[in-house]
């Protein structure tokens, strides 16, 4: 895997456990300028539903999705 790759990869899997956690500035610094795939994204919003943190979700939603 290239230096790129591991870095796409490391930032989803941290953005993934700030949701769980709720981790609301993470989850907005982790965000920036980052648009993600409609499956990537769908997922992080699940998650963030399971922990019924609407400040997490509504920052989710606003990401946008790349085509």
């Amino acid at each position: 895997m290239s230096d790129k790759n591991n870095n796409r990869m490391a930032n989803y899997i941290a953005l993934k456990t700030a949701v769980i956690n709720g981790e609301e500035d993470l989850v907005k610094k982790l965000l920036v300028n980052r648009p993600m795939l409609d499956i990537e994204k769908s997922y992080l919003i699940e998650l963030a539903q399971l922990g019924n943190n609407r400040a997490v979700i509504t920052l989710l939603e606003q990401i946008p999705v790349k085509k």
